[in-house]
């Protein structure tokens, strides 16, 4: 299997967005113990018998484990998962609903699919004799893909999408992972890139994830907002300019309006 197409699993929750998985979606099973973290700027807890599936690893940081913490990671490349998506528009909703909570919290069944998923794939990535090896991958990671799907469906509720809306919200959440945030933050932008109206890209938008596209375009840039934030190396006029604001002082009543704190207060709060 060619590096762009890998799956691999690790049992450290550090290995997450470093190294050779920087650019790997990470699916993690909490089997003890407990990991506080950080994930788009705010606090989260994977706990035993909790799932944890990241599309963006760049958006974690500040992993505390406590000292009986017990992981295995499942990561895939984007090539990989590509290929592995049963068809089924359910994945645009719990893809959406996974950049707010990355976090499922599983019931004792679902804890016993779960677990038996990440062994199965253990187990398969073991046997790379197989003449069939990469297609039994593909297909027993999208088992587990389906189990998750249906996890995260009893927990949010399952409704229909169709195939027209759930393209259209993909494409539209394909624009905002692009960086074009940085370019625009207004909903007519991404409309007019995806020629249908604003207001059918909000109504869209609102039905299949709870919330209209204006919501996702702020979600999308204050994240990574915040994230710069954090890095001392840059300053405030820095990434005003990267995000196109017309001066640093609009920069600032933006993140101020966003984040509860301006820029100031919110690097100084970080590195408390």
């Amino acid at each position: 299997m060619g590096d762009s197409r890998k799956i691999s699993m690790s049992n450290s929750v550090h290995d997450i967005g470093t190294g050779e998985f920087k650019n790997d979606l990470a699916h993690t099973y909490c089997y003890s113990g407990s990991c506080k973290f950080l994930f788009n700027g705010n606090a989260f807890e994977l706990r035993a018998g909790d799932l944890m599936i990241v599309r963006k690893c760049e958006l974690l940081s500040d992993f505390c484990p406590s000292a009986d913490f017990v992981c295995k990671t499942i990561f895939t490349s984007p090539e990989f998962i590509s290929i592995c998506i049963p068809r089924s528009n359910y994945g645009t909703k719990g893809q959406i609903s996974l950049f707010v909570n990355p976090i499922m919290n599983l019931n004792t069944e679902q804890q016993q699919v779960c677990k038996y998923d990440f062994e199965m794939m253990e187990f398969r990535l073991n046997k790379k004799e197989n003449h069939f090896y990469e297609e039994i991958l593909i297909n027993t990671m999208q088992t587990a893909i389906l189990d998750f799907f249906d996890f995260h469906s009893h927990l949010h509720g399952r409704n229909e999408i169709s195939s027209q809306s759930a393209n259209l919200m993909n494409k539209f959440i394909q624009i905002l992972e692009s960086g074009e945030y940085r370019n625009s933050r207004e909903v007519a932008y991404y409309a007019e890139k995806l020629c249908v109206t604003p207001k059918y890209l909000s109504e869209v938008s609102k039905k299949i994830s709870g919330f209209a596209a204006n919501y996702w375009i702020t979600k999308y840039a204050i994240a990574d907002i915040s994230r710069l934030l954090r890095d001392k190396s840059l300053s405030f006029v820095q990434i005003s300019e990267m995000f196109g604001f017309s001066s640093p002082a609009y920069f600032s009543r933006y993140v101020q309006q966003n984040l509860g704190l301006n820029p100031t207060e919110y690097r100084d709060g970080y590195e408390e």
